[in-house]
Order: C-alpha cells, then structure tokens, then sequence
C-alpha cells in the first residue's frame, strides 16, 4: 500500500515533520530552530565549493543555487530565509563560505571541497552579490510554497523554477551595473565589460550570468523534483 506524500499536514515543512516540537518546551524548540538555521546554513558553504569557473564569465558555476533552494523547502519561509542572511554574513564578517576565487582555484576549472578554498568579502564589491542576495528571497519564496505543501508532489520543480527566477532576477541585475561601469576586477588590470564576452550590457549580461548556469540548473531541478517528494514519502511512512 503506498504512502501519500500529503499525509502531513500541510503548514508544517520536512524537517518540522522529522524533528517536531510537539511535548518541547518553548526553550528545547528555539534550540532546535536555531540548530537548522545553523546546520542550513554551513550545508549551503559546503555546496558552495562544489565550483566550476569558466573562461567567459566572472560568476562561477556552484552547488549554492541548490542548498538556498532547498535550504527554502526544508525549513519554511522564515528559518529558511533567516538561515541565507545568517550565510550572507558568515561571508562577509566571519568565514570563508562563499564560492571559491578564481585565485583560490589556482587556475583550476574544478573544485570540489577539499582543500577548503571559500572566499569572503563585502556582497557589494563583488559581482556575484545579488546571487547571495536572491538566495535570501528564494529561501522565503521556496519556504512559503513549502509551507502549502508544494514540496511533497509533482509541482516541486515549479517551485524550485520559480526560486531560480527570483535569484537571477537579482542577479543578473547586480551583474549588470558591474558589467556597466569601469569597476576593475579583482587581480586584473581590465574591467568586467572587458572580460565577460558580448556585444553590449545586455548580451554580457545574459553571457556572464545566465546562459552557463541553465544546464546545471534543469539538473537540480531533476534533482529536487526526485528528492524532496521521496523524503516527504520516507517520512510519511516512519511516522506510521
């Protein structure tokens, strides 16, 4: 007999289903909330250094998209949310989270997690900080589509499609204004409209931006669109 992924009331996200509050008290809760916001926030610095950097653009290719998606859908809105601002400032006042530099890299096209190569600095100094900024939004966006149930049946990878939107948006736009002005890019004597290939703002834009990331993006929408729902399934049928 098979398990509804609906079996779960809706409001309630995957790891309130796993980790419940109920019989905790007010204190034993906020630790636990505290605990995903924390736990989310280093799974994002993690996949941040799955990084792949290609020649004709600034921004690199990294798992961050993923754990800021899914960071979103397994704690709500709000935790969700709070967990990518935590991230954001980990970034830029504390730790080397964010995707490695193409310094960092020595020139690699690849990295993958070890050695450690995260980067930190000031969101608005660099070109890729209105993707940390969209992550934000996503997380609220994706947590609150969670939260009516979104996550736990076919429409998960609408979801996820609509988070995406939401961190190019920003993005792409945060580009852009680099891309407009004479700023230089770091270890380079040239600027961000010399290095990223195209005909004009736009064009460099979408090159530098968009067009890299679409190929990997549909792959995690495959995956999420698998994951999220078989999760919902495992916990619905262990708390039988």
């Amino acid at each position: 007999m098979s398990v509804s992924a609906q079996a779960v009331p809706r409001g309630r996200t995957l790891m309130e289903a796993i980790l419940p509050t109920t019989n905790l008290s007010k204190e034993t809760a906020f630790l636990r909330d505290v605990v995903l916001v924390v736990g989310f926030s280093f799974l994002t610095a993690l996949v941040a250094q799955i990084a792949f950097r290609i020649p004709t653009t600034t921004v690199p290719i990294t798992g961050q998209t993923f754990g800021a998606l899914l960071t979103g859908a397994a704690l709500g809105r709000k935790r969700g949310a709070l967990s990518m601002l935590l991230y954001m400032a980990m970034g830029m006042f504390w730790l080397p989270v964010f995707a490695p530099s193409a310094k960092a890299m020595g020139g690699a096209t690849a990295h993958v997690v070890l050695p450690w190569a995260g980067s930190k600095g000031f969101i608005w100094d660099m070109s890729s900080g209105g993707y940390i900024v969209g992550f934000v939004l996503a997380a609220y966006l994706v947590g609150w589509l969670a939260e009516k149930g979104m996550d736990r049946r076919g429409s998960v990878a609408f979801v996820m499609a609509l988070g995406n939107i939401v961190i190019y948006a920003v993005g792409l736009v945060w580009l852009a204004a680099f891309i407009a002005s004479d700023t230089i890019v770091p270890g380079t004597d040239k600027t961000y409209y010399q290095v990223i290939s195209g005909a004009n703002v736009l064009d460099k834009t979408l090159r530098g931006g968009l067009y890299p990331f679409i190929g990997g993006d549909a792959i995690k929408l495959v995956l999420a669109s698998m994951a999220l729902p078989s999760a919902w399934a495992l916990v619905n049928r262990w708390k039988k």
